[in-house]
């Protein structure tokens, strides 16, 4: 006779993983043995699973990772250099913890933003706040917004962030007003936050691309020093997908 008031009290009350786990426990026979004890930490386990679910959801939405990839998912067979120790690390997040950043270099079509976005999917399902951003949308989204005086707040949600993920980063030379952009984004993140950065070019050339020595200077100190790399080589993973086909005919 309880069941639907209990039901409805906590539904009231926000409780919905209770709720649901109070119908599933009310169904199975076995459940009516078990002390109050047990059926309260079983709602209460209920409660957490769904609100964490929840969370993650919501972050995730906000993220706008561009791919939809996960840890659990990376090929470590595939020829490309690819650490399986050193990403492992990564992916159980310490390195986001402790306010260190990400550096990923290597030719096209070899998983950067990939596995940019599966870090990034992980950082989400442990509640960390992700964003993910293609740096010359980034760029451009920023000039707009010092066009239209929501510079300031951008570059304040964005400096609230876990983690940023900036992809795809050069190859053509930063302009006078993407050098300030960047410098801006790198020193409210400096040992506060994290960055991932995805490029086509290894680290030893971005000095070229941001151009002035003094900001490259000063955006490459903060950036590399407590970075962690991962240096990618090999074809094109499309490529080779897309090659698969006729090799398994021959």
């Amino acid at each position: 006779m309880l069941t639907h008031p209990t039901l409805d009290l906590l539904h009231c009350l926000g409780l919905h993983g209770m709720a649901k786990g109070f119908k599933d426990l009310d169904t199975q026979p076995e459940a009516r043995s078990l002390e109050h004890a047990e059926w309260l930490a079983l709602l209460l386990e209920h409660e957490k699973t769904l609100r964490q679910q929840k969370r993650f959801e919501s972050r995730a939405r906000a993220a706008k990772l561009r791919h939809t990839a996960c840890v659990e998912d990376v090929d470590y067979r595939a020829i490309r250099g690819l650490d399986r120790a050193l990403f492992l690390k990564l992916a159980a997040g310490d390195w986001i913890r402790e306010r260190h950043n990400l550096l990923v270099t290597g030719p096209c079509g070899v998983g950067k933003s990939w596995l940019a976005c599966a870090l990034g999917n992980k950082a989400c399902r442990d509640d960390f706040s992700v964003a993910y951003h293609r740096v010359p949308r980034l760029f451009t989204a920023l000039a707009l917004g010092r066009a239209d005086g929501r510079y300031t707040k951008m570059l304040r949600a964005i400096a609230r962030l876990d983690l940023l993920i900036l992809d795809d980063w050069g190859p053509e030379p930063l302009d006078a007003d993407q050098r300030r952009d960047l410098l801006e984004i790198v020193e409210d993140r400096y040992e506060a936050r994290s960055i991932i950065i995805t490029s086509q070019l290894p680290v030893d050339r971005w000095y070229e691309i941001i151009g002035n020595p003094t900001i490259a200077d000063a955006i490459l100190d903060r950036l590399v020093h407590n970075a962690y790399r991962i240096e990618l080589k090999g074809e094109s993973l499309r490529k080779q997908k897309q090659s698969a086909p006729d090799q398994s005919v021959t």
